[in-house]
């Protein structure tokens, strides 16, 4: 009998919660709008303040200190055809040489990324509403991709110069001058090009897209992502759409 006293309280105990976790559901769901069908302007203007956040954060991130030097994914090293140089370098005790040219080619980059916002608001502002479409219902780099297709050479063509006065300005075409003067000494070794403007400018380029990317992915899988009212009903829709495949 004392046993049966103590399970009944405790049975209603336990119905009495499930109740008010139900209720609270209901409760959740009832302030969740319905979104409704964003019309065609609303998917252009949601999907170009995604892209605007994501490249913007892209260029914040990697423009500051460490942006690409604490970065592992992107950090720039010595060219692939300069890496024997680099080895010989620090064979014979030149480590600090080679560790002033690492960091400044990366300071460069960052000091560079600064200008990143610009030209890719330049190409946001271009796209057609099949390009919003494609990119919103594509793949999950479908905006990265756009990206590469569309702004690669004129990054180029505008990073160049950049490059160049940022490499100036935080001594790495002297750092890796001195290396490539260095080595080029050595007897017996092909020579090393003591130009790495166009290297880096790549590099720079390539870390750009690489962190946009994983914005994109982010926005994409993230909810906590959608920021905006807009962002969430638009990217609620290309789910839905995934999902149902209507």
């Amino acid at each position: 009998m004392k046993t049966r006293l103590i399970i009944i309280p405790a049975l209603i105990a336990f119905i009495t919660l499930t109740s008010c976790d139900t209720l609270n559901q209901v409760a959740n769901a009832a302030t969740v709008p319905n979104q409704g069908t964003p019309s065609s302007l609303e998917i252009g203007n949601g999907l170009k303040q995604a892209l605007q956040i994501g490249t913007g954060k892209s260029a914040d991130q990697l423009s500051a200190v460490d942006g690409f030097f604490g970065n592992a994914a992107i950090k720039i090293l010595f060219p692939p055809e300069a890496q024997k140089a680099e080895k010989t370098l620090r064979g014979l005790g030149l480590n600090s040489l080679c560790d002033n040219v690492i960091l400044s080619l990366n300071r460069a980059a960052e000091d560079a990324a600064k200008q990143a916002k610009p030209i890719f608001v330049d190409a946001i502002k271009q796209m057609t509403l099949q390009d919003v479409t494609n990119i919103l219902l594509g793949s999950q780099d479908a905006a990265t991709q756009y990206f590469k297709r569309t702004t690669t050479a004129k990054l180029s063509l505008q990073f160049k110069p950049v490059i160049q006065g940022s490499l100036n300005k935080v001594n790495a075409t002297k750092y890796y001058g001195d290396a490539a003067q260095a080595y080029n000494k050595v007897p017996f070794v092909k020579k090393m090009n003591p130009d790495i403007t166009d290297y880096v400018t790549q590099k720079a380029i390539d870390g750009l897209f690489v962190e946009i990317a994983k914005e994109e992915l982010n926005i994409r899988q993230n909810l906590g992502a959608r920021t905006t009212p807009l962002l969430q009903k638009v990217f609620a829709f290309a789910d839905k759409k995934k999902t149902t495949g209507q």
